[in-house]
């Protein structure tokens, strides 16, 4: 569908990244948890991406889950 072809930047996370063991499932896991509660598609990419972007920044797997508010923070500035 040409209608949903659209390309969305990852965040930029150079210099902060520590451990990138998660990421695809911090990004499945916000993607799902956004169009679950009723976000678009596109934000829902965006929420996802911001969720694994952020999880990249701490070691670990389970501990290096970003809370909601953090997921925000990032979506809301870029940095």
């Amino acid at each position: 569908n040409d209608d949903l072809d659209e390309h969305i930047p990852a965040f930029d996370m150079t210099g902060k990244v520590v451990e990138t063991t998660g990421a695809g499932d911090a990004f499945n896991g916000g993607f799902a948890h956004a169009l679950a509660n009723g976000q678009s598609l596109r934000d829902a990419v965006r929420f996802g991406s911001a969720t694994a972007a952020l999880s990249v920044t701490k070691p670990g797997t389970a501990p290096s889950m970003p809370t909601n508010v953090e997921i925000q923070s990032l979506l809301n500035t870029g940095t």
